[in-house]
Protein backbone atom coordinates (compact mmCIF):
# COMPACT_ATOMS: atom_id res chain seq x y z
CA UNK A 1 0.00 0.00 0.00
CA UNK A 2 1.85 2.78 -1.19
CA UNK A 3 0.81 6.12 -3.17
CA UNK A 4 2.38 9.30 -4.07
CA UNK A 5 4.59 11.50 -2.50
CA UNK A 6 2.64 14.04 0.15
CA UNK A 7 3.67 17.44 -0.95
CA UNK A 8 4.13 19.02 2.86
CA UNK A 9 2.99 22.27 1.90
CA UNK A 10 -0.41 20.72 2.32
CA UNK A 11 -0.07 20.41 5.74
CA UNK A 12 -2.13 22.10 8.74
CA UNK A 13 0.22 24.69 9.38
CA UNK A 14 -0.15 28.09 8.98
CA UNK A 15 -3.33 30.54 9.06
CA UNK A 16 -5.78 29.82 11.95
CA UNK A 17 -8.53 29.89 9.50
CA UNK A 18 -9.45 27.23 6.93
CA UNK A 19 -8.57 27.10 3.45
CA UNK A 20 -11.66 26.73 1.35
CA UNK A 21 -9.91 23.58 -0.29
CA UNK A 22 -9.63 22.34 3.41
CA UNK A 23 -13.80 23.24 3.65
CA UNK A 24 -14.31 21.63 0.64
CA UNK A 25 -11.72 18.68 1.08
CA UNK A 26 -14.16 17.83 4.67
CA UNK A 27 -17.24 18.43 2.61
CA UNK A 28 -16.50 15.92 0.74
CA UNK A 29 -15.49 13.65 3.14
CA UNK A 30 -18.18 13.95 5.42
CA UNK A 31 -20.95 13.31 2.71
CA UNK A 32 -18.49 10.04 1.44
CA UNK A 33 -19.34 8.48 4.93
CA UNK A 34 -22.64 9.71 5.21
CA UNK A 35 -23.62 8.30 1.34
CA UNK A 36 -21.62 4.37 2.23
CA UNK A 37 -23.40 4.30 5.99
CA UNK A 38 -26.54 1.62 5.94
CA UNK A 39 -28.93 4.08 7.13
CA UNK A 40 -27.95 6.20 4.83
CA UNK A 41 -27.78 9.04 7.07
CA UNK A 42 -28.07 12.94 6.55
CA UNK A 43 -24.82 14.99 5.94
CA UNK A 44 -26.18 18.12 6.36
CA UNK A 45 -26.34 18.85 9.94
CA UNK A 46 -22.23 17.28 10.57
CA UNK A 47 -20.76 19.30 7.50
CA UNK A 48 -22.14 22.35 9.44
CA UNK A 49 -20.36 21.46 12.66
CA UNK A 50 -17.42 20.84 11.13
CA UNK A 51 -17.91 24.16 9.09
CA UNK A 52 -17.87 25.86 12.66
CA UNK A 53 -15.14 24.47 13.93
CA UNK A 54 -13.11 24.79 11.05
CA UNK A 55 -14.00 28.43 10.83
CA UNK A 56 -13.64 28.58 14.38
CA UNK A 57 -10.03 26.98 15.37
CA UNK A 58 -8.73 25.97 11.78
CA UNK A 59 -9.09 22.12 12.14
CA UNK A 60 -12.06 19.79 13.20
CA UNK A 61 -12.33 16.41 14.79
CA UNK A 62 -13.20 13.35 13.24
CA UNK A 63 -15.60 11.25 14.99
CA UNK A 64 -14.75 7.38 16.38
CA UNK A 65 -16.86 6.37 13.18
CA UNK A 66 -15.56 9.16 10.76
CA UNK A 67 -12.21 7.96 11.51
CA UNK A 68 -12.40 3.85 11.18
CA UNK A 69 -14.16 4.98 7.41
CA UNK A 70 -11.34 6.97 6.85
CA UNK A 71 -8.92 4.29 7.27
CA UNK A 72 -10.77 1.63 5.55
CA UNK A 73 -11.05 3.56 2.36
CA UNK A 74 -7.53 5.25 2.41
CA UNK A 75 -6.62 1.18 2.04
CA UNK A 76 -9.63 0.66 -0.63
CA UNK A 77 -7.78 3.46 -2.41
CA UNK A 78 -3.99 2.46 -2.34
CA UNK A 79 -3.91 1.83 -6.17
CA UNK A 80 -0.72 -0.36 -5.41
CA UNK A 81 -2.00 -2.52 -3.31
CA UNK A 82 -2.88 -5.42 -4.37
CA UNK A 83 -5.08 -7.18 -1.45
CA UNK A 84 -7.31 -4.16 -1.11
CA UNK A 85 -10.07 -7.24 -1.01
CA UNK A 86 -10.16 -7.07 2.69
CA UNK A 87 -10.46 -3.18 3.24
CA UNK A 88 -13.39 -3.72 5.20
CA UNK A 89 -11.33 -6.02 7.30
CA UNK A 90 -8.91 -3.37 8.94
CA UNK A 91 -9.02 -2.99 12.58
CA UNK A 92 -8.51 0.42 13.78
CA UNK A 93 -6.66 1.93 16.92
CA UNK A 94 -7.72 5.09 17.82
CA UNK A 95 -4.41 6.73 19.65
CA UNK A 96 -5.24 10.59 18.61
CA UNK A 97 -4.03 11.91 22.10
CA UNK A 98 -1.43 10.38 21.64
CA UNK A 99 1.78 12.73 20.14
CA UNK A 100 4.92 11.50 22.21
CA UNK A 101 8.29 9.59 21.32
CA UNK A 102 7.69 7.20 23.90
CA UNK A 103 3.99 7.06 23.86
CA UNK A 104 3.84 6.53 20.02
CA UNK A 105 6.81 4.13 20.84
CA UNK A 106 4.80 2.03 23.20
CA UNK A 107 1.73 1.43 21.09
CA UNK A 108 3.90 0.64 17.98
CA UNK A 109 4.93 -2.16 20.63
CA UNK A 110 1.25 -3.32 21.06
CA UNK A 111 0.28 -2.65 17.65
CA UNK A 112 2.82 -5.31 16.51
CA UNK A 113 1.51 -7.67 18.99
CA UNK A 114 -2.04 -7.34 18.27
CA UNK A 115 -1.51 -7.55 14.81
CA UNK A 116 0.93 -10.99 14.80
CA UNK A 117 -1.54 -12.51 17.01
CA UNK A 118 0.13 -15.43 17.03
CA UNK A 119 0.50 -16.02 13.50
CA UNK A 120 -2.64 -15.17 12.45
CA UNK A 121 -2.01 -11.91 11.00
CA UNK A 122 -4.67 -8.83 11.60
CA UNK A 123 -4.87 -6.03 9.14
CA UNK A 124 -4.46 -2.92 11.72
CA UNK A 125 -4.10 0.55 11.72
CA UNK A 126 -2.98 2.79 14.74
CA UNK A 127 -3.91 6.36 13.98
CA UNK A 128 -1.91 9.13 16.30
CA UNK A 129 -2.05 12.90 16.84
CA UNK A 130 -2.71 14.91 13.78
CA UNK A 131 -1.13 17.66 12.49
CA UNK A 132 -3.00 21.05 13.65
CA UNK A 133 -2.77 24.96 12.97
CA UNK A 134 -0.42 25.27 15.53
CA UNK A 135 1.41 22.29 15.75
CA UNK A 136 2.99 19.66 13.34
CA UNK A 137 2.02 15.92 14.43
CA UNK A 138 4.47 13.22 15.33
CA UNK A 139 5.77 10.94 12.55
CA UNK A 140 7.45 7.57 12.49
CA UNK A 141 10.79 7.93 10.40
CA UNK A 142 11.38 4.09 10.13
CA UNK A 143 9.91 3.27 6.78
CA UNK A 144 8.43 -0.36 8.61
CA UNK A 145 8.35 -1.18 12.51
CA UNK A 146 10.51 -3.60 11.93
CA UNK A 147 13.26 -3.83 10.01
CA UNK A 148 16.69 -4.97 9.60
CA UNK A 149 19.93 -2.89 10.24
CA UNK A 150 22.28 -2.57 6.99
CA UNK A 151 25.98 -1.99 8.62
CA UNK A 152 28.53 -0.55 6.64
CA UNK A 153 31.45 -2.62 5.89
CA UNK A 154 34.00 -1.42 3.06
CA UNK A 155 36.32 -4.73 3.60
CA UNK A 156 32.69 -6.67 2.89
CA UNK A 157 32.37 -7.43 -0.87
CA UNK A 158 28.99 -5.85 -1.18
CA UNK A 159 30.29 -3.13 1.49
CA UNK A 160 27.24 -4.21 4.00
CA UNK A 161 26.44 -6.51 6.19
CA UNK A 162 22.84 -6.72 6.70
CA UNK A 163 20.05 -4.97 4.29
CA UNK A 164 21.01 -2.15 2.18
CA UNK A 165 18.13 -0.59 1.71
CA UNK A 166 18.67 0.30 5.55
CA UNK A 167 21.99 1.74 5.73
CA UNK A 168 21.01 5.41 6.11
CA UNK A 169 18.33 4.33 8.57
CA UNK A 170 21.03 2.32 10.55
CA UNK A 171 23.32 5.53 10.79
CA UNK A 172 20.50 7.36 11.86
CA UNK A 173 20.20 5.23 14.45
CA UNK A 174 23.81 5.31 15.68
CA UNK A 175 23.86 9.22 15.37
CA UNK A 176 20.78 8.97 17.63
CA UNK A 177 22.89 6.72 20.12
CA UNK A 178 21.87 3.39 19.30
CA UNK A 179 24.58 1.16 20.46
CA UNK A 180 24.44 -1.67 17.91
CA UNK A 181 24.83 -5.37 18.06
CA UNK A 182 28.81 -5.91 19.17
CA UNK A 183 29.07 -8.22 16.32
CA UNK A 184 26.98 -6.86 13.00
CA UNK A 185 24.88 -9.43 11.50
CA UNK A 186 22.48 -9.59 8.42
CA UNK A 187 19.26 -9.60 10.29
CA UNK A 188 19.74 -7.38 13.10
CA UNK A 189 16.57 -5.76 14.15
CA UNK A 190 16.97 -2.00 14.09
CA UNK A 191 15.13 0.30 17.00
CA UNK A 192 12.27 2.88 16.11
CA UNK A 193 13.17 6.09 15.10
CA UNK A 194 10.45 8.96 16.39
CA UNK A 195 9.66 12.17 16.24
CA UNK A 196 7.48 12.96 18.93
CA UNK A 197 5.07 16.44 18.02
CA UNK A 198 7.89 19.06 17.72
CA UNK A 199 10.77 17.16 18.79
CA UNK A 200 13.78 15.66 17.53
CA UNK A 201 14.14 12.69 16.70
CA UNK A 202 14.85 9.58 19.26
CA UNK A 203 15.23 5.63 18.95
CA UNK A 204 13.56 3.31 20.67
CA UNK A 205 14.15 -0.40 21.17
CA UNK A 206 11.76 -2.84 20.15
CA UNK A 207 10.56 -5.51 22.91
CA UNK A 208 11.82 -9.07 22.23
CA UNK A 209 8.29 -10.21 22.36
CA UNK A 210 6.68 -7.61 19.43
CA UNK A 211 8.87 -9.52 16.73
CA UNK A 212 8.20 -12.86 14.70
CA UNK A 213 10.63 -13.66 12.62
CA UNK A 214 10.46 -17.25 10.40
CA UNK A 215 13.45 -18.89 9.56
CA UNK A 216 13.71 -20.40 6.07
CA UNK A 217 13.55 -23.82 5.00
CA UNK A 218 12.94 -25.49 1.61
CA UNK A 219 10.54 -28.42 1.26
CA UNK A 220 12.62 -30.26 -0.77
CA UNK A 221 16.61 -29.11 -0.31
CA UNK A 222 18.04 -29.27 3.32
CA UNK A 223 20.86 -27.32 2.47
CA UNK A 224 18.42 -24.44 2.20
CA UNK A 225 18.47 -23.89 5.97
CA UNK A 226 22.43 -23.19 6.02
CA UNK A 227 21.69 -20.07 3.98
CA UNK A 228 20.93 -19.19 7.67
CA UNK A 229 18.03 -16.50 5.98
CA UNK A 230 15.04 -15.24 7.48
CA UNK A 231 12.13 -13.00 8.24
CA UNK A 232 9.88 -11.13 10.26
CA UNK A 233 6.04 -11.87 9.93
CA UNK A 234 4.19 -8.50 9.58
CA UNK A 235 5.07 -5.67 7.29
CA UNK A 236 3.89 -2.61 9.15
CA UNK A 237 4.27 0.73 6.83
CA UNK A 238 4.76 3.35 8.99
CA UNK A 239 6.55 6.19 7.12
CA UNK A 240 3.19 7.64 5.27
CA UNK A 241 0.50 9.87 6.00
CA UNK A 242 -2.89 9.23 6.03
CA UNK A 243 -5.27 12.09 4.55
CA UNK A 244 -8.74 12.15 4.82
CA UNK A 245 -11.34 15.37 5.06
CA UNK A 246 -8.15 17.52 5.01
CA UNK A 247 -6.73 16.33 7.94
CA UNK A 248 -3.32 14.84 7.93
CA UNK A 249 -2.26 11.50 10.00
CA UNK A 250 1.48 12.37 9.91
CA UNK A 251 1.91 8.68 12.34
CA UNK A 252 -0.69 6.00 11.62
CA UNK A 253 1.23 2.63 10.69
CA UNK A 254 -0.44 -0.31 9.52
CA UNK A 255 -0.39 -3.67 7.94
CA UNK A 256 -1.77 -6.59 5.99
CA UNK A 257 -0.01 -9.59 5.80
CA UNK A 258 3.02 -10.39 3.08
CA UNK A 259 2.74 -11.73 0.11
CA UNK A 260 5.65 -14.54 -0.61
CA UNK A 261 7.02 -12.42 -3.54
CA UNK A 262 7.68 -9.36 -1.43
CA UNK A 263 10.17 -11.15 0.42
CA UNK A 264 11.47 -13.95 -1.94
CA UNK A 265 11.66 -11.34 -4.76
CA UNK A 266 12.42 -7.97 -3.56
CA UNK A 267 13.57 -7.77 0.01
CA UNK A 268 15.55 -11.26 -0.30
CA UNK A 269 16.33 -11.84 -4.54
CA UNK A 270 17.16 -8.51 -5.60
CA UNK A 271 20.52 -7.28 -6.43
CA UNK A 272 20.17 -3.79 -4.27
CA UNK A 273 19.04 -5.98 -1.28
CA UNK A 274 20.67 -9.18 0.08
CA UNK A 275 20.72 -10.39 -3.31
CA UNK A 276 20.32 -14.78 -2.81
CA UNK A 277 19.61 -15.71 -6.53
CA UNK A 278 23.17 -16.19 -7.12
CA UNK A 279 23.95 -18.33 -3.37
CA UNK A 280 20.87 -20.82 -4.00
CA UNK A 281 22.02 -21.19 -7.61
CA UNK A 282 25.21 -22.18 -6.68
CA UNK A 283 23.63 -24.54 -4.24
CA UNK A 284 21.25 -25.68 -6.73
CA UNK A 285 24.78 -26.06 -9.25
CA UNK A 286 23.57 -23.90 -11.60
CA UNK A 287 25.83 -21.99 -14.51
CA UNK A 288 25.87 -18.53 -13.24
CA UNK A 289 28.00 -17.19 -15.87
CA UNK A 290 25.42 -17.50 -18.83
CA UNK A 291 22.19 -15.94 -18.44
CA UNK A 292 20.04 -18.39 -20.93
CA UNK A 293 20.14 -21.13 -18.09
CA UNK A 294 17.61 -19.31 -16.77
CA UNK A 295 19.49 -19.21 -13.01
CA UNK A 296 17.56 -16.46 -12.04
CA UNK A 297 14.25 -17.20 -12.69
CA UNK A 298 14.49 -21.21 -11.45
CA UNK A 299 16.56 -19.42 -8.19
CA UNK A 300 13.93 -17.04 -7.59
CA UNK A 301 11.13 -19.43 -8.02
CA UNK A 302 12.81 -21.89 -4.99
CA UNK A 303 12.97 -18.33 -2.66
CA UNK A 304 9.24 -18.18 -2.73
CA UNK A 305 8.63 -21.51 -2.44
CA UNK A 306 11.04 -21.44 0.98
CA UNK A 307 9.47 -18.60 2.12
CA UNK A 308 5.84 -19.93 1.64
CA UNK A 309 7.22 -23.38 3.00
CA UNK A 310 8.19 -21.90 6.25
CA UNK A 311 5.71 -19.17 7.20
CA UNK A 312 3.02 -22.02 6.38
CA UNK A 313 5.08 -24.39 8.81
CA UNK A 314 5.30 -21.79 11.18
CA UNK A 315 1.55 -21.25 11.35
CA UNK A 316 2.02 -17.51 10.02
CA UNK A 317 -0.59 -16.14 7.13
CA UNK A 318 0.68 -15.62 3.94
CA UNK A 319 -0.62 -15.36 0.46
CA UNK A 320 1.09 -16.53 -2.66
CA UNK A 321 0.73 -14.06 -5.98
CA UNK A 322 -1.35 -16.27 -8.13
CA UNK A 323 -4.25 -16.09 -5.57
CA UNK A 324 -4.08 -12.93 -4.78
CA UNK A 325 -4.04 -11.81 -8.27
CA UNK A 326 -7.50 -13.75 -8.53
CA UNK A 327 -8.81 -12.15 -5.18
CA UNK A 328 -7.95 -8.61 -6.25
CA UNK A 329 -9.63 -8.87 -9.64
CA UNK A 330 -12.64 -10.03 -7.23
CA UNK A 331 -12.37 -6.86 -5.58
CA UNK A 332 -12.41 -5.09 -8.98
CA UNK A 333 -15.57 -6.90 -9.49
CA UNK A 334 -17.35 -5.55 -6.27
CA UNK A 335 -15.90 -2.19 -6.50
CA UNK A 336 -18.10 -1.84 -9.78
CA UNK A 337 -21.14 -3.40 -8.67
CA UNK A 338 -20.97 -0.78 -5.96
CA UNK A 339 -20.10 2.12 -8.69
CA UNK A 340 -16.92 2.93 -7.68
CA UNK A 341 -13.53 3.49 -9.59
CA UNK A 342 -11.04 1.62 -8.39
CA UNK A 343 -7.59 3.18 -9.05
CA UNK A 344 -4.53 0.71 -9.64
CA UNK A 345 -1.14 0.52 -10.70
CA UNK A 346 -0.31 -1.55 -13.36
CA UNK A 347 3.25 -2.05 -12.35
CA UNK A 348 2.40 -2.53 -8.94
CA UNK A 349 -0.24 -5.25 -8.98
CA UNK A 350 1.26 -6.84 -11.40
CA UNK A 351 3.85 -9.75 -9.36
CA UNK A 352 7.24 -9.44 -10.26
CA UNK A 353 7.26 -13.11 -10.79
CA UNK A 354 5.38 -15.45 -13.59
CA UNK A 355 3.70 -12.00 -14.11
CA UNK A 356 2.07 -13.34 -17.43
CA UNK A 357 0.88 -16.05 -15.61
CA UNK A 358 -1.29 -14.53 -13.31
CA UNK A 359 -4.85 -12.68 -14.41
CA UNK A 360 -3.84 -9.30 -13.22
CA UNK A 361 -1.51 -9.31 -16.02
CA UNK A 362 -4.06 -9.07 -19.39
CA UNK A 363 -5.45 -5.86 -18.26
CA UNK A 364 -5.32 -2.63 -18.33
CA UNK A 365 -5.96 -0.26 -15.14
CA UNK A 366 -5.96 3.44 -14.59
CA UNK A 367 -4.26 5.24 -12.31
CA UNK A 368 -5.65 8.03 -10.11
CA UNK A 369 -5.50 9.59 -7.17
CA UNK A 370 -8.29 9.34 -4.94
CA UNK A 371 -9.18 9.99 -0.71
CA UNK A 372 -9.16 9.78 1.32
CA UNK A 373 -5.29 7.75 1.00
CA UNK A 374 -2.31 7.11 2.32
CA UNK A 375 0.69 9.44 1.10
CA UNK A 376 4.50 8.98 1.08
CA UNK A 377 5.99 11.79 3.14
CA UNK A 378 8.48 13.86 0.40
CA UNK A 379 11.35 14.04 2.08
CA UNK A 380 13.50 11.73 4.97
CA UNK A 381 15.94 14.88 5.37
CA UNK A 382 16.77 13.58 8.68
CA UNK A 383 17.69 10.27 7.12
Amino acid sequence: MTAEALDPSAGAFGKPRPTQDRLEQARQFIELFYSERPDRGEATDRVRQVVRELESTGTYWHTAAELAFAARVAWRNSSRCIGRLYWRSLRVRDRRHISSATGLARECAAHLREATNGGRIRPLITVFAPEAPDRAGPCIISPQLVSYAGHEKPDELSGVIGDPANVALTCLARKLGWPGPSTPGRFDILPLIISGAGAEPSWHELPPDTVLEIRLEHPAYPWFAELGLRWYAVPVISNMVLEAGGISYPAAPFNGWYMCTEIGCRDLGDVGRYNQLPRVASMMEMDISDEKTLWKDRSITELNQAVLHSFNRAGVRIADHHTESVRFLKHLELEQKHGRSCPADWSWIVPPTAASSTPVFHRYYTDFDQRPNFYRRSSQAVI
